[in-house]
């Protein structure tokens, strides 16, 4: 399987903010669409990522004034990103050795997705329990 199955069964939809906005802003889009981490982009470009971890690291730094600060000073530059083309389970390492949960999907120079580890859990729950259905008709018609 790969990271386009995931994406074509979940959406391309992506969530962003920009490096200037108040971290509390980002929070709050956080909650509201109950999701763990948004891109932040500039001019068509991934400056970097903002996770809940992100946002525990600094507030544990530095305290309440910090949700007063740019995302731009909080959030993750260092981004790893995919492709459509790479297998579930070579993303699944990827997240595992780097230690963490959303990788951005990246085809040539545009930005198709966002994929966190619960998407990729999910995919592959589905992929055992259709597995499973496929071997209980085999036994049925056996």
């Amino acid at each position: 399987m790969t990271v386009r199955a995931i994406l074509d069964s979940k959406g391309h939809h992506i969530v962003s903010v920009d490096p200037d906005i108040k971290l509390s802003e980002a929070v709050k889009i956080l909650s509201e669409r109950r999701i763990g981490a948004v891109l932040v982009i500039k001019n068509q470009r991934i400056e970097g990522i903002l996770s809940e971890r992100d946002i525990v690291r600094v507030l544990g730094e530095r305290g309440a004034s910090a949700l007063e600060e740019p995302v731009g000073n909080v959030m993750t530059r260092k981004v790893v990103n995919c492709r459509e083309a790479d297998t579930v389970a070579a993303i699944m390492e990827r997240m595992t050795s780097g230690k963490f949960r959303h990788l951005p999907v990246i085809e040539g120079e545009r930005i198709v997705g966002l994929i966190s580890i619960g998407d990729v859990v999910k995919w592959r729950v589905m992929e055992f329990e259709r597995e499973q259905e496929a071997l209980r008709d085999y036994i049925k018609t056996a």
